[in-house]
């Protein structure tokens, strides 16, 4: 059984139309089963003033099995990897819902960044840290919002992506290799070219 198209770009106007909501969602090249979401850190958190880049892939099953979802942004928080982005969360797994939409699963993401849960860790050193000297999980956080997701950051990545995006790349190309590249729009050329 095919995705539900309709649903799935009902979904994405809603979100558009919601600009107070903290985050917005971009389709990748034809399909609109991959997706970019973007959310804005929490106020009052170590993520505050970060904006964070969501990979999205949904499957044909779709709303029925819960989308694909990793942090492109490095993140420095218990229930992500720090390593790959890869995220726990219980609706993204078995407490996922049809009922649920992309908005719901956007915005549970932004909940997860204001309360950790780090005795169900994705990240087993972040965990610790966070258990063990919380000042310090926060400084750390802190640290990475500011080198990874600071707005200023993310509008000279934003101005790269789109740079290699006209290039004949997909977004989702860009952002890999300018990650695999630490950001460097050459580096990154050179990793889609030999590719």
């Amino acid at each position: 059984m095919p995705i539900d198209l309709g649903r799935v770009q009902k979904e994405i106007r809603d979100i558009d139309r919601d600009k107070a909501s903290g985050v917005t969602i971009e389709v990748q090249g034809n399909s609109v089963q991959k997706l970019i979401g973007c959310l804005k850190g929490p106020r009052d958190t170590p993520f505050d003033g970060g904006i964070f880049y969501v990979n999205i892939e949904l499957d044909d099953q779709y709303p029925f099995v819960p989308p694909k979802m990793r942090f492109i942004t490095k993140v420095w928080h218990p229930n992500i990897s720090s390593a790959n982005g890869a995220i726990c969360l219980d609706i993204l797994k078995d407490q996922w819902s049809p009922a649920l939409t992309l908005k719901t699963a956007l915005l549970s993401l932004q909940a997860l960044l204001s309360s950790p849960q780090p005795d169900d860790p994705q990240d087993a050193v972040v965990a610790r840290q966070y258990m063990g000297s919380l000042a310090e999980y926060e400084a750390t956080a802190r640290q990475w919002t500011q080198t990874y997701a600071h707005a200023q950051q993310v509008v000279g990545l934003e101005a790269k992506v789109q740079q290699i995006v006209e290039m004949g790349f997909g977004r989702e190309q860009a952002l890999a290799a300018l990650k695999r590249a630490n950001g460097d729009e050459n580096g990154a050329m050179e990793i889609l070219l030999g590719a």
